[in-house]
Formats: C-alpha cells, structure tokens, sequence
C-alpha cells in the first residue's frame, strides 16, 4: 500500500498562470522565472499546506539558497518532494558543443545543482527530461503526435540523457526519464527507445500519466508495463474529448493554455485510479500531483486534489 506521507503536491496551480482571455495576445506566466516571486513565494507554500497537503515538490528558485528555501518550506510547515530535472540539445541553442570539452562539462551544471539540492533535502530521486523549450515545433506547431520525428536527433537526446543520468547517480540521486509533451521525447515510441537504450541501473521511469493520455498512449498500460522501473509518477487527470480533439487536429502546446484542459485526479476521463492500481506493492516512490494550468481558483484546485488524496490513500 502506498503511503500518504509519499504524496505531494505540485504548486503549479500558482506558478504557471493561463492566458487571460479578457487581455488579447496574453499569454501564460512562468512566475518560478520572475524575480518578484521569492517574496510570493512564502505565500504559495503556505496554500499549499493550507489545502491538507504536508509535501511539496522540490523547487529552489535560482534567486535563493538552499538554506533559505529549507526555512522557508519548514516554515510552512512541509516537506520537500523529488524536484524535476531537464536537459536540451545544445544544437537547440545554436550551440556546437564537443563532448569532453569546458563547454559541455558546464551544459550539465544545472544536473549538479539539481543533484546538489536533492542531496541536501535527503531526497534520493528526480524527474529526469528532455528540455522545455517554447522555440521547439513540437511546441510551437503540433504537440503531442511525435511531430518532425528524427531518430538521429533522438539518438542525441539519449546520449544527453544518460550523461546526466549518469552525473545523478555519482552523487547518489536516481534518475526517472520523464516524458513531457511539447519535447523531443513524447510519444510512446520515442519513451520506449530511450528505455530500451539506457539501462535501468541508470535510468528508471518517472511518467506524467496525463502527458502519456496526451500523447496517445495507455497510462494504466504503460504504468503495468514499466511498474518495476518506476521511481515516481506525477498525477493529473484530462477530459477524453479534448484529448480525442487535440490529437485529430494537433496545435500548438500554448493552445491548450487557453482550455480547461488539465484536471485535478478524479475531475477528468483518465483512470487515475487503475495507474495506482498497476504499481507494484511494494512500491516506494512519491506520487506527486500536478495540475499544470488551472482555471479558477488555485486553492480550490488544491484542495480537490487533497479530496482526492484522502479518497485514495485514506487519512
């Protein structure tokens, strides 16, 4: 049985803002990314603890310390959850890096820094992916259908991939490929290939079940398949039609930020609770909610999430 104290949540209901539809041409707000946010930042811990949540995931802004975000969570009253790690292809950037090389040691800094800070909060696991990156097509043109596929540039992904991972498990840390709409590992294919290249004593598995539902994929399936593999898992729910929708005419990510699209478990189509079902007993890793962009009013999202929780795991 999975434990309660392995549940957090993700609070990205207050750090990743929709468009607001009452502005033309706005667009989604990144606020992890806005220096202004460090002083709001005690404010969101807070709801978060407040919704009956006593975890969160990991997230050190760049513009603080390690020992100030500690304070700061503990003030809240919370625990730090496995945070989330990414790597690009430095060719995505304009850049021709030599393995080996100043340069390409320093292009895995934030892997160190990532690894640093999970060590430091006593947290033996990461989010492992492939780097965000709103220029790339899959984000700005057709996501989630593996568009402008190329096994070489695939191939040059996994070589990122397993560098990193390989820069994790020196310091302790267990990486867990995550798939991520919108990059260059997306589809169910493109997950398959990177796990068949990098071993699982480099590289488990730590999905997004709503981004694999996205992406046309089983969740439960995929979840059955790799459940001995699995490090963590991040948990949202989507509404059927407008994935049917999004994925017989697939536009831009952004596009999806102006729906009601992602959902708290329990409010979509997706058998969250068959993904639970399908992890193995002894299961040990975090599940960690995470509803991407909200609609309404973030505390109430987070506290249908904890509804959820307690529905699930039990008090």
């Amino acid at each position: 049985m999975i434990s309660r104290s392995r549940v957090a949540l993700n609070p990205i209901q207050w750090t990743s803002l929709p468009p607001d539809p009452a502005v033309p041409g706005s667009k989604s707000r990144w606020r992890y990314g806005e220096p202004s946010f460090r002083s709001e930042y005690p404010d969101v811990l807070r709801a978060v603890a407040a919704a009956g949540f006593d975890a969160t995931m990991m997230e050190v802004l760049d513009t603080q310390t390690l020992q100030e975000y500690a304070r700061m969570i503990a003030d809240a009253g919370l625990r730090p959850a496995p945070g989330y790690a990414s790597i690009g292809l430095p060719e995505d950037h304009g850049l021709d890096l030599r393995p080996g090389t100043a340069e390409w040691i320093r292009w895995f800094t934030p892997i160190r820094r990532k690894a640093e800070e999970s060590n430091f909060f006593g947290l033996d696991s990461v989010f492992l992916a492939p780097e965000v990156n709103y220029v790339l097509p899959r984000w700005s043109e057709r996501a989630a259908v593996g568009h402008r596929s190329d096994p070489d540039r695939l191939k040059r992904q996994i070589d990122v991939l397993a560098e990193a991972a390989g820069i994790l498990q020196e310091e302790g840390v267990r990486a867990g490929l995550h798939n991520h709409v919108g990059t260059w590992i997306e589809t169910e294919d493109e997950i398959e290939t990177v796990l068949d290249a990098i071993g699982p004593d480099l590289l488990g598995a730590s999905f997004d079940i709503g981004h694999l539902a996205w992406a046309g994929m089983d969740a439960v399936e995929m979840t059955r398949r790799h459940a001995d593999r699995i490090l963590d898992l991040h948990v949202k729910d989507l509404p059927a039609e407008a994935v049917e929708r999004w994925r017989r005419e697939p536009r831009p990510y952004t596009d999806v930020a102006l729906e009601d699209f992602f959902r708290e478990p329990g409010r979509g189509d997706l058998d969250v609770d068959g993904v639970i079902a399908a992890l193995p007993e002894d299961f040990g890793g975090w599940i960690i909610i995470e509803v991407d962009q909200v609609h309404g009013d973030p505390d109430a999202s987070a506290r249908a999430s904890r509804e959820w929780v307690g529905r699930t795991f039990g008090p």
